[in-house]
Parts: structure tokens; C-alpha cells; sequence
């Protein structure tokens, strides 16, 4: 008879995601073990594999919860009928709140994305497509010249991920400048750029 399911399953394995996240940005994805995980998460080691049978999915699940996260977000705040500006300022800021509690998961996908076996690092590869379309869209809309299959799209495009995406390992929140100066200040930057192309 199969097992059922606590009612509390899911906010047990999203605890689980979250602590896990942390132990392996602070002692690295290799060398952290399932026990020194179980004792992150105040949890039996057996507990711990009854969310989670290998290390390797509970990396898997940490990354494509985080980039599934933040796809929805972006879907949700995308309008592509508002002024070009607005749309990428929103996509850029929506990104930006997204990461204030994602540090740690993103440290982890940057490390073991690779290290993942293909169909698993392939199916997140999709979600960080869809992720990369939302901005392309968005800056094509800035720029209509940069549609069409222009060839400064993509590393247009990547560039402003290289600038939201390793924000986390410089911005602090109690700094000079709030996520969402910094989402303006970023927008401000790129629209100009994007402008001049």
C-alpha cells in the first residue's frame, strides 16, 4: 500500500529546500553530505530521505524550484502591452525582489548545473530559456531593430542577465542603494544602450 502524504508535506519539503540551499552555498555541493543536510534541516536522516532519495535530486529540485519561481513572477508582471521601459524596468525589478532570498540557490545552480546528468540539466535549461525569452522580448521592444533574428540579441540579452544575476555577490540591503534604486539605475543603463544599437 502506497504511503500517504502529511498534510504538511509541502511546507516540510519547501523547509527542506531552503535549509538544504544554505548548507550547500556555505560548505559547498560536493563536499556536503546527506547527514550534515539532515542536521541542517532539524530532521532524522531517514526523514530526509523520505522527501528525498539522492543528493543529486534534491539539487535538482532546489534549482528548478528557484527558476520556476522566478519564471512565474516574470509571467505575472510581463505586459507586453506596456511602454517598452516599463516592461523591461518591471522584468528587471521583479528579478531583482526575487533573488533578495535566493543567494543561496543561485550559488548552487551556478555550481551544480553542470555537474547534473543531461535530462535533468536540460529540463532546467528550459526554464532558464523561458526566463532569457521574457528579457529578449523585452528589449526587442526597446529596440525593434534588435528583432528579427538580429544577431546582438542574444549577447545583448545576456549581458543584463550578467548584471541582475551576479548582483547578489556585491548588494547588500542595508547599502546605499535599495533593489529598487538598483533595478532603476539598471534599466536606466540598458535602455540607453539598447537605444543606441
Amino acid at each position: 500500500m502506497a504511503r500517504t502524504r502529511a498534510r504538511d508535506y509541502d511546507e516540510k519539503r519547501a523547509a527542506i529546500l531552503r535549509a538544504s540551499a544554505r548548507a550547500f552555498a556555505k560548505g559547498g555541493v560536493d563536499r556536503t553530505s546527506m547527514s550534515q543536510i539532515a542536521a541542517a534541516c532539524k530532521v532524522s536522516k531517514a526523514l530526509l530521505y523520505h522527501y528525498y532519495e539522492s543528493k543529486e535530486e534534491l539539487i535538482y529540485d532546489i534549482i528548478h524550484d528557484h527558476l520556476d519561481q522566478l519564471l512565474t513572477t516574470l509571467v505575472a508582471v510581463d505586459d507586453p502591452g506596456a511602454a517598452p521601459e516599463q516592461r523591461l524596468r518591471a522584468l528587471i525589478g521583479a528579478t531583482l525582489n526575487k533573488y533578495s532570498d535566493g543567494d543561496d540557490q543561485h550559488k548552487i545552480q551556478i555550481e551544480a548545473l553542470p555537474k547534473l546528468p543531461a535530462d535533468r540539466a536540460e529540463t532546467i535549461r528550459d526554464v532558464e530559456r523561458a526566463i532569457v525569452r521574457k528579457f529578449s522580448d523585452a528589449i526587442a521592444a526597446v529596440n525593434p531593430a534588435l528583432g528579427g533574428g538580429d544577431p546582438r540579441l542574444a549577447p545583448t540579452t545576456m549581458s543584463l542577465f550578467g548584471i541582475v544575476n551576479w548582483a547578489y555577490m556585491w548588494f547588500r540591503p542595508n547599502g546605499p542603494m535599495s533593489r529598487s534604486d538598483y533595478a532603476d539605475l539598471t534599466t536606466k543603463l540598458f535602455i540607453g544602450g539598447i537605444k543606441s544599437l
